[in-house]
């Protein structure tokens, strides 16, 4: 078997220490991180290559955004989709090499604090993004997982108050909708349902703002989703909660699946 996790990690740099304890501690065989936030000349490979994840795909910025993966096999890069059509570092897809395997690693824009196209453009370019994703999806004719953090909770019970947030980016309908059409584009499984099947709590991302702990005030934001073959090799799906109890957390906390090799 074979372990793939994702994480935001919300700047690798200023949480390499948290990195370092999931990977000892977990040691999944491929990690995909989403919000980098730094430029590729400055990813910290050193960390990674010490613990025995020598191959790497990253796609980076300066300060904002950028994913990578880095993994104990061995990688082939298969590509990195603007889906925003603005130059930014949100998408680096690879072929895990001997597993019949394509992985995609995606961050969805957040898209701003007004659900509306016209007053808020961030909104209007979430929307634009997940279409570039759906038109791609269609296309798709290899075995893939996708993975990251696409900034929607798309079932009532991934969040805490599905009626206080019908309003509130991330859980709108045109939101869900939109990632619905994602998901028929290509007959996605969600893994997370999959194997923690709804209404069961499978939050991934509580706010800074809140004191998450007694409030319990999580959403699913972060997601891996996998073609049906890809799904059918699928042995197990878990989070790992206890990095947001970490010291200086993100505000994301990893997933895991397991596939049969």
């Amino acid at each position: 078997m074979i372990e793939i996790a994702t994480w935001n990690i919300n700047s690798v740099r200023l949480r390499i220490d948290q990195v370092e304890r999931f990977l000892t501690q977990e040691k999944p065989d491929v990690l995909c991180l989403q919000e980098i936030k730094c430029a590729e000349n400055l990813f910290p490979r050193e960390m990674f290559e010490r613990l025995g994840y020598g191959h790497m795909a990253v796609s980076g910025q300066k300060g904002y955004h950028g994913v990578a993966i880095v993994s104990r096999l061995p990688l082939r890069e298969t590509g990195r989709e603007d889906w925003q059509a603005n130059g930014e570092a949100r998408h680096v897809g690879v072929e895990i090499l001997g597993h019949d395997l394509f992985l995609d690693n995606v961050y969805i824009p957040a898209g701003g604090d007004v659900p509306d196209r016209e007053a808020n453009p961030k909104f209007g370019q979430k929307l634009d993004f997940l279409e570039r994703m759906t038109r791609w999806s269609e296309g798709l004719d290899r075995p893939t997982l996708l993975v990251g953090d696409f900034n929607i909770a798309p079932l009532e019970c991934d969040v805490y108050d599905h009626k206080a947030l019908l309003k509130v980016v991330s859980h709108t309908p045109v939101e869900v909708e939109a990632l619905g059409r994602l998901a028929a584009a290509h007959d996605w499984v969600d893994l997370g349902r999959k194997h923690i099947p709804a209404p069961e709590r499978n939050y991934s991302w509580w706010s800074y703002r809140s004191y998450w702990r007694a409030k319990d005030q999580g959403r699913r934001l972060d997601h891996m989703w996998a073609s049906p073959e890809v799904a059918a090799r699928s042995q197990g799906h878990r989070f790992v909660e206890e990095t947001r109890r970490w010291e200086q957390p993100s505000d994301h906390i990893p997933l895991i699946t397991g596939f049969a090799a």
